[in-house]
């Protein structure tokens, strides 16, 4: 039986970090300098699989079972700093995303774990920030963050398109679950961090050239 074709994407909802802005390798390195001062072993390769595109919640929950006792509410506060002075020194757009957003044919948002504050700065250092405004949507704007769908269904609502119309943009296991969760195609980003076997599933296509983001939207999914 011949399956009913996909209606045309009417919104890209790009995730931020690892799909815009080339953070997540700064992320993941000043993370294992910050657990092991901390005294949580983590690999540079567990770093990777487990804490990229995580939600807030879920990165305290791993980091506190591993350390095998509770953290304070602020315990980030004192190594906020690292974070800031690498992606100061070291931030960059992701490699064909200027070309891509050029290319859109279709209104788009992000949609990100981060807090607005982190996704704002970021978008700045990199000269981003005027392409998203009033657009842009975090997790501390619904009670679930991805996995869970709550983040892309608000986004959806908000730009007035409905969620099979929608295509979303991720490198992360977390964020692929979370758009097959709200019922929208995923493009899953391998370019970066993420092996492209943790992005495939229903209704995916996993890529590594974000310049043909464009063009692949059209593109038969399973």
């Amino acid at each position: 039986m011949t399956q009913d074709p996909l209606p045309p994407v009417e919104l890209v909802i790009f995730d931020c970090d690892g799909v815009l802005v080339d953070s997540e390798r700064i992320y993941c390195r000043v993370d294992h300098e910050v657990f092991t001062s901390l005294g949580a072993e983590f690999t540079e390769a567990e770093v990777v699989e487990h804490f990229v595109g995580s939600s807030n919640e879920a990165y305290t929950a791993l980091l506190e079972e591993r350390l095998g006792r509770r953290l304070e509410p602020d315990w980030h506060a004192p190594y906020r700093h690292r974070y800031e002075q690498a992606l100061d020194a070291e931030l960059t757009v992701v490699d064909g995303i200027t070309d891509a957003l050029d290319a859109l044919e279709v209104p788009f948002c992000l949609a990100s774990n981060g807090s607005h504050a982190s996704i704002r700065r970021n978008l700045t250092r990199v000269g981003l920030l005027h392409r998203f405004e009033e657009r842009i949507f975090s997790a501390r704007d619904v009670a679930r963050g991805k996995p869970a769908p709550d983040l892309f269904l608000r986004a959806a609502a908000t730009m007035g398109v409905a969620p099979e119309r929608c295509a979303v943009v991720e490198d992360s296991p977390y964020g692929v679950a979370a758009a097959r969760a709200a019922g929208m195609r995923a493009f899953g980003y391998c370019g970066g961090l993420t092996r492209a076997d943790r992005l495939m599933g229903p209704r995916t296509l996993v890529f590594d050239d974000m310049s043909r983001l464009p063009k692949l939207l059209g593109e038969p999914l399973v």
